[in-house]
This record gives C-alpha cells, sequence and structure tokens, in this order.
C-alpha cells in the first residue's frame, strides 16, 4: 500500500466486524482519501473494551533518522517529526517497545492505492466491485507528542501505522 487508501463505509459494518464495544469517532464520513498524517478509523483494544476510534496515520519516527545529519547535542524531541507510515524493521529496538498484544489495532479500509510506475496515477484496488469492507493490521502508539508541522508546534497525538 503506497500510502494512499480509501474508507467509504459507517461505523456500524466496522463495530459489527470487530465486535468494537464503543464508538468514538462521532460522525464517521465517507474518506475517499487517506494519507499519512490523517485521522482514520482505528479499532484498538482499551481498558474498557475494544473501541472504533480516530488516530493519525505516521508512529513516531526512530530519534537516530530525526538526528541523521544534525549537529551533536540536538534534542530530537526539538525536530519536526511526520511520522513513519511503513515500520519493515520490527527487529529495531525503537519498535519493540509497541509490537505487543496491547498496541496493536485493525484499520478499516475499503479501497488501496499504488502508483502506476514511478511517480505515476494512482490505481486503486478492492477485494471486490462493491468495495466491500476489510482491515489492514496495524499499531498503535497512544498519546505521542512531537512536531508534527513547524506552523503547529508540538502537538500530542493518538497515533497509528497500517
Amino acid at each position: 500500500m503506497c500510502n494512499l487508501y480509501s474508507h467509504v463505509k459507517g461505523p456500524k459494518p466496522i463495530i459489527d466486524a470487530t465486535r468494537a464495544m464503543m464508538d468514538r469517532t462521532g460522525n464517521l464520513p465517507p474518506q475517499p482519501g487517506i494519507f499519512p498524517d490523517y485521522l482514520a478509523p482505528i479499532v484498538r483494544n482499551t481498558a474498557d473494551g475494544r473501541e472504533l476510534a480516530m488516530a493519525r496515520w505516521g508512529v513516531p519516527t526512530p530519534p537516530w533518522v530525526l538526528l541523521k545529519g544534525k549537529p551533536k547535542g540536538t534534542d530530537p524531541r526539538s525536530l519536526r517529526d511526520p511520522g513513519t507510515t511503513n515500520v519493515r524493521k520490527t527487529g529495531l529496538s525503537w519498535w519493540r517497545q509497541w509490537l505487543g498484544v496491547k498496541h496493536r489495532c485493525v484499520v478499516p479500509f475499503t479501497s488501496f492505492s499504488e502508483p502506476e510506475g514511478k511517480g505515476g496515477q494512482p490505481i486503486w484496488f478492492a477485494l471486490g466491485e462493491d468495495r466491500p469492507l476489510a482491515f489492514f493490521a496495524g499499531i498503535h502508539v497512544p498519546r505521542w507528542t512531537s512536531i508534527r508541522k513547524v506552523k503547529d508546534g508540538p502537538t500530542t497525538n493518538d497515533r497509528s501505522r497500517f
């Protein structure tokens, strides 16, 4: 999946499929284009049970990646962190802290895209013509403070990677 997917079903089919006990999404409109850093629905486990909630796409970037090319002594918390959208090296200690059951989530989708060639137009894929509901596995990182956008300064967000 190349950093673009869609979700066009309402909360009821998600709740029915996942047996979520709480819906924290409010009015969940169709989202025909979900990009990194967008809020999107996830289903996660909480102390009160399984819930449908909104989270930002992108988990915290490892500090050594943020610090690459920066002067010694730079605090990684002072740098812009747009988030990582694809966790490939799960053996790294940075990611292991979030690979346990309590950080797992599922992400509803109805289609996803891949570009046609380098920089090409997106080609959309779905499980059927009617774009049935499906789920990606994900990692949920609750309440992470970082500088997502310089103009906003430090913000605290729920984050997820799918």
